[in-house]
């Protein structure tokens, strides 16, 4: 069973930084690409960011590209989402999810992700 535990979210103010991690359980973490979700209130989960298994391909949402960066660390098991210039309207709960394959498809469905953890709180002020 693989089990996926975000951490760092928090309170920001707008224009401020948080790095988010999601810490895999299981020795396949490196096998799989890895995907970041948000979801605001009252609104659906959406695509945030991807990375494939190796990190050599990733894919942003246009609404972070040029603010978040999404990284992995396979000999930790662990995926990064770095959030920069942070606004207002990204405040939700972010989930990280692993992917089915090594790579993601840019079509950024939800389908395509099969575990997912319980997600971490971001909230910025403004």
């Amino acid at each position: 069973q693989v089990q996926l535990v975000e951490s760092g979210g928090g309170l920001v103010q707008a224009g401020g930084s948080l790095r988010l991690s999601c810490a895999a359980s299981g020795r396949t973490f490196s096998n799989y690409a890895m995907g970041w979700f948000r979801q605001a209130p009252g609104k659906e989960r959406e695509f945030v960011a991807a990375i494939s298994w190796s990190a050599d391909v990733t894919y942003y949402a246009d609404s972070v590209k040029g603010r978040f960066t999404i990284s992995r660390d396979n000999a930790k098991n662990t995926v990064y989402l770095q959030m920069n210039s942070l606004k207002p309207e990204d405040t939700a709960v972010y989930y990280c999810a692993r992917s089915g394959g090594r790579y993601f498809n840019t079509s950024a469905s939800e389908r395509e992700y099969d575990y997912w953890g319980q997600g971490t709180q971001v909230t910025v002020s403004s």
